[in-house]
């Protein structure tokens, strides 16, 4: 009984929200089972925007956000094709594929993504360059309960991790809005300016829970 309490209390002080500003979770280590899960009380959702910082030197295939559904254990995806050299984009289980990025090992890379449900149209900002729009899939608003995770994606919801397509490097500055930024906004989350945080998502009051190996550590950019 001491022990389920003493679990129980360390999940939830883990789960508390946190102000993660200069600071990134560093994954060390390729595996099945170590990720974040980022947690909200946002249960539906008619647009979106997410935003994220990655640093890694993987040459293979990795997950970079991952959110799964009941009904869709990729409802939004942003995965690396290293194949292809494609950004894919999955919207409700559907593949869009995102060609011409500069994706260079061993630097910061900045990824915005948003979502429409009225237009269903999606779009990835790259380090602050926008990408074509493309159409996904129709549809209406996306229903929760929401997993998020980072470091693995799901083939479940909320497990089905496949050591194959997981993360390792760093990650920071995790935002996610429930409407489409402006391109303003979006440079300005970009440039590391003044910016509105996000209201789904937000790494300067974060609640999330880590599981096996994952560390939370001071940002680490490059000295000009």
């Amino acid at each position: 009984m001491k022990l389920l309490m003493l679990l129980v209390l360390l999940t939830t002080c883990t789960a508390s929200p946190q102000d993660l500003s200069g600071k990134m979770f560093t994954f060390p280590l390729k595996t099945n089972n170590a990720h974040v899960r980022l947690l909200t009380s946002v249960d539906s959702l008619s647009a979106f925007t997410v935003c994220h910082r990655s640093f890694t030197d993987l040459k293979k295939d990795h997950l970079l956000f991952s959110m799964a559904t009941l009904s869709n254990p990729n409802a939004f995806l942003t995965f690396w094709d290293a194949t292809n050299k494609e950004m894919e984009v999955h919207i409700r289980d559907r593949t869009t594929d995102m060609a011409g990025l500069d994706y260079k090992l061993n630097m910061w890379h900045s990824i915005c993504t948003t979502w429409d449900s009225t237009s269903q149209l999606v779009q990835l900002w790259f380090d602050g360059k926008p990408l074509v729009k493309k159409f996904t899939t129709t549809g209406t608003r996306m229903q929760g309960p929401f997993i998020i995770i980072l470091g693995q994606e799901q083939d479940s919801h909320g497990g089905g991790f496949d050591i194959n397509q997981s993360f390792v490097g760093m990650m920071s500055d995790v935002h996610m809005w429930d409407y489409t930024l402006s391109a303003c906004e979006i440079h300005n989350y970009m440039d590391d300016l003044n910016f509105t945080p996000g209201n789904v998502l937000n790494w300067r009051a974060l609640e999330f829970q880590t599981f096996d190996r994952v560390l939370v550590e001071k940002e680490q950019m490059t000295c000009q």
